[in-house]
């Protein structure tokens, strides 16, 4: 048996300046080939749990690509058809098919990044298997649901299960070769824009959600149901919550379960509404909370979040804390790489006066002047280390080149790229304890969450009302489909 394995990754936020060539997706482009799988084997991405699955079926197997990008703005085409050819191309001779996805891309010459590719695939190789691994935060199409006969997400937020929802897609895939099973699949999409800070599958609607597919996958006949919150920062159709399910040789059975579950998601639609505090507001609590405590405090800028396509150059959080008087401050990773430049030419030990953020166009920063900052030149790094985990476990990261500035209130970590603080090696790759801070400033919503809470004394959501803020009232949607909830309140299903 010869199988096709390969890695698409990217969530696109179509209200994102930052762009999404082809050189976003890895260190300096994608892997292919042998690298492809060098970069996946023995890791704990969907991908990686494919690799095994095929091994240990003695099978043949071909990488064609591994690509994946930090959330930004829309794909470039020549990226995106790049990708889709890598895999194309290698599709011929294969017996079966297993694709790590996403499943929120927007290319600029492609609305559903995913179901495109996957149309194309199932052109390819008409009568050979598919199987999907997707993101909790997938976009789900009617094209991606007609072109694959597995379908599997993630059932956690933060993402801690990437390789159990590749091994299930499978196993699923490896029992419907050898006849053990006959997946068909059933989808139910209400018309609902969930807010990503009311995805976490620890708490909340959410959470019952993820609990009733998991109890239904205890019932006969049903393999497998995920639950998808959907990417609302998409202007497309339908950036909406999804159910998907995989059943035995029974789609009636497979479409009860779906419409039972979004059904119950509909009921709870409040309790996937997330409302921000003001900014100054939320600063002071966090204020507050430091006063009880010598661990530091997280204030979690999720307005400008990396992982969901933020620019990670706003600097509304960072003044409001030094307007309140905060000491002991850590922020970052902030990305200006004109401001990077500026302190690797000055070198370590310098005292620097630099110019940082609010250099793209984004909600927040338009029309804003950068933030004049002076302070000593503390470290100068290439921006590299491995992930501890639970996210991404033994993966390299980059944040390309690295540089802290020290000032009398705060040490400011300043990158060249966009990077989500999901690892404390963030930090102390770059001369920085974490846990000797009064305040830490993250740039993240929910990644950060498993290595940062454990050292903190406490924990502020701030809402920057960057380019991607809970407030939907900041972007205009041209595409969407209408009525929805809550932009609509009217909204049916």
């Amino acid at each position: 048996m010869k199988i096709l394995i390969a890695r698409m990754n990217h969530e696109t936020n179509t209200f994102s300046p930052v762009p999404t060539p082809l050189e976003a997706f890895g260190r300096e482009g994608p892997c292919y080939g042998d690298d492809a799988y060098r970069e996946n084997a023995g890791l704990r991405t969907a991908m990686s749990a494919f690799i095994d699955a095929a091994q240990r079926e003695q099978a043949e197997i071909v990488t064609p690509i591994s690509a994946s990008a930090n959330p930004s703005g829309r794909v470039a085409a020549a990226a995106y058809d790049a990708i889709c050819r890598s895999i194309v191309d290698a599709a011929a001779g294969c017996d079966a098919v297993m694709l790590d996805l996403h499943g929120a891309m927007v290319a600029e010459n492609s609305p559903d990044g995913e179901g495109d590719l996957l149309e194309r695939v199932r052109r390819a190789l008409p009568h050979a298997p598919i199987a999907v691994s997707l993101d909790l935060h997938a976009n789900v199409t009617q094209k991606m649901i007609d072109n694959a006969d597995v379908i599997t997400s993630f059932k956690t937020y933060p993402h801690v299960d990437m390789y159990e929802s590749g091994e299930h897609a499978a196993r699923l895939l490896l029992d419907l070769i050898h006849d053990r099973a006959k997946p068909v699949i059933a989808w139910a999409q209400p018309p609902l824009l969930t807010h990503t800070l009311r995805s976490s599958t620890a708490e909340g609607a959410m959470k019952r959600a993820v609990d009733a597919a998991r109890a239904a996958e205890s019932e006969p006949g049903v393999l497998a149901v995920s639950v998808l919150s959907g990417f609302s920062l998409a202007d497309i159709a339908a950036p909406c919550a999804s159910v998907v399910v995989v059943a035995d040789g029974e789609r009636m059975r497979a479409q009860q379960v779906a419409d039972r579950i979004a059904m119950q998601i509909w009921n709870q639609r409040d309790g996937f509404v997330y409302r921000s505090a003001p900014l100054a507001q939320s600063i002071r609590e966090g204020a507050a909370l430091a006063r009880n405590t010598t661990r530091p405090i997280l204030l979690l800028d999720h307005g400008d979040n990396c992982m969901s396509g933020g620019t990670c150059d706003t600097t509304d959080a960072f003044e409001e804390a030094l307007k309140q008087g905060l000491e002991g401050i850590v922020v970052g990773p902030l990305c200006d790489p004109e401001a990077v430049a500026k302190l690797f030419a000055a070198c370590e030990g310098a005292t620097v006066s630099v110019s940082i953020g609010n250099k793209l166009a984004s909600v927040a920063s338009r029309g804003k002047p950068p933030l004049d900052v002076t302070g000593i030149v503390r470290a100068l790094t290439d921006g590299q280390y491995i992930i501890s985990g639970p996210t991404y476990t033994g993966q390299r990261a980059y944040m390309g080149r690295a540089a802290v500035l020290e000032t009398s209130a705060a040490r400011i970590l300043v990158t060249e790229r966009t990077h989500e603080p999901w690892d404390l090696g963030v930090f102390e790759s770059v001369g920085i304890d974490p846990r000797g801070a009064r305040f830490l400033i993250l740039k993240s919503r929910m990644y950060c969450r498993p290595v940062f809470v454990p050292i903190s004394g406490g924990l502020v959501e701030c809402d920057s009302r960057g380019v991607t803020s809970s407030d939907y009232a900041l972007f205009t949607f041209a595409n969407l489909k209408r009525p929805v909830f809550p932009l609509d309140l009217s909204a049916e299903y």
